[in-house]
């Protein structure tokens, strides 16, 4: 299992923070598996994310550069107001083109552009959120041979998202946040 999954990409929404929060600071620093978290925030909060993260992750979490390179042990979260990619070459790519389900960053093209790079040695994870963006997304990485996990709508703080996706296709797994962590630390071993 832990050969197969060669990148994480966690999308989510209004009610994810926390849970993505509650993720890295239960996670070792040794970690080996990029992660790439595609979040919604307002567009004039560009300060504090990262910082917030940082604060609790054993792991580094930046916001990648345009054409920086995905790298091992490396946590990265999608800036403010930019669509975040992962590119052919496992660089990323930063756009403003126009907003996708009203939302820029997108996490339909985060997952999307993930799932072309990776294929089958993705696992990606969708979390809480108040609108339907992520759910095409993440239903694309499970064609493309992805693992996915879609959080347990009745934890969820938001169920729109985790539902619309369920409505969409059936997950590897439907797993509570405790559950997440759990997984991920496994696939580590």
């Amino acid at each position: 299992m832990k050969d197969k999954c060669k990148i994480i990409v966690i999308g989510g929404s209004a009610g994810s923070f926390n849970i993505v929060r509650k993720i890295l600071s239960n996670l070792p620093e040794d970690y080996p598996i990029p992660i790439v978290m595609c979040l919604h925030r307002l567009k004039e909060y560009r300060n504090g994310f990262v910082e917030s993260l940082n604060f609790v992750s054993r792991l580094r979490v930046s916001e990648p550069f345009d054409k920086d390179p995905v790298k091992s042990g490396c946590a990265y979260l999608s800036p403010a107001n930019y669509h975040l990619l992962v590119e052919n070459t496992r660089t990323f790519a930063l756009s403003t083109e126009e907003e996708v389900n009203f939302s820029r960053p997108s996490l339909d093209l985060t997952f999307e552009t993930v799932a072309r790079s990776y294929r089958e040695h993705v696992t990606a994870i969708l979390l809480s959120g108040a609108n339907r963006d992520g759910a095409e997304g993440i239903h694309f990485c499970h064609r493309q041979g992805a693992f996915t996990i879609i959080q347990d709508p009745e934890e969820a703080l938001f169920r729109t998202m985790p539902q619309e996706a369920l409505r969409l296709f059936k997950p590897d797994k439907i797993l509570k946040t405790e559950e997440i962590i759990n997984y991920l630390n496994v696939l580590y071993r």
